[in-house]
């Protein structure tokens, strides 16, 4: 049985793709307040903006690559049994080769029934006003907006509880719920923290790694075979 790795992800992870994080110091997305592109309220009150918000996120993803970090964590499937739990909604995680991860957070390359949660599609290209489901709803991006609830979350939290070994990378851990997956990891475990910046307060057997993605899973690389 191989040690089971899991592993906790934010927009860190993909900032050395060329993909920007959530915020930035401005506190705008790609310009955006928040409020005017991530939210239910924002899409009933200006569909067009919000679709073509994620259009360009969606054709930025198509422009970028999997960087080391990516692809570091799927060759450690080779010696882990390894569940990314992730906050991001690119797929670069999946395209590195890692094959078991949970998006928090929803998947730019899907869409959703604005009238049923459960109508799932894959989505690659422009998600237009007019797209509709076979119900005549809109069709809207699988994203999870602030106000939304989180579906994954209780997956989430079971596979933390059968933690062997937690590592965090590139996320600040102050956006709940994701950020109280810390807490249902068993206490004895060792936990490692990937981040130029580690924001969260010191815990028993917790390891500060303050590096970026690329260079603190060298690192972690090296830890792992001690």
């Amino acid at each position: 049985m191989k040690p089971h790795l899991v592993v906790l992800t934010g927009a860190g992870m993909s900032a050395e793709s060329g993909l920007k994080t959530f915020r930035d110091a401005d506190g705008l997305w790609e310009g955006h307040e928040v409020t005017e592109v991530a939210t239910p309220q924002a899409f009933e009150r200006n569909p067009e903006l919000v679709l073509e918000f994620y259009n360009q996120r969606r054709r930025q993803l198509m422009d970028v690559s999997p960087n080391k970090a990516h692809k570091d964590l799927a060759e450690l499937e080779n010696d882990f049994d390894i569940t990314i739990v992730t906050q991001n909604v690119d797929d670069l995680h999946e395209r590195a080769g890692s094959s078991n991860v949970i998006h928090l957070h929803g998947e730019l390359l899907k869409a959703r029934s604005s009238g049923n949660d459960y109508d799932i599609k894959a989505w690659t290209n422009d998600i237009a006003l007019g797209d509709t489901c076979e119900k005549g709803h809109q069709m809207r991006p699988h994203i999870v907006w602030f106000g939304e609830a989180v579906p994954m979350i209780e997956k989430a939290i079971q596979i933390c509880t059968k933690a062997d070994i937690l590592v965090i990378i590139g996320t600040s851990m102050q956006v709940y719920p994701a950020a109280s997956l810390i807490h249902y990891v068993p206490k004895h475990i060792e936990v490692f923290y990937i981040d130029p910046n580690p924001t969260m307060h010191s815990r028993g057997q917790l390891t500060f790694i303050p590096k970026t993605a690329t260079q603190g899973l060298e690192d972690l690389k090296a830890l792992l075979k001690q």
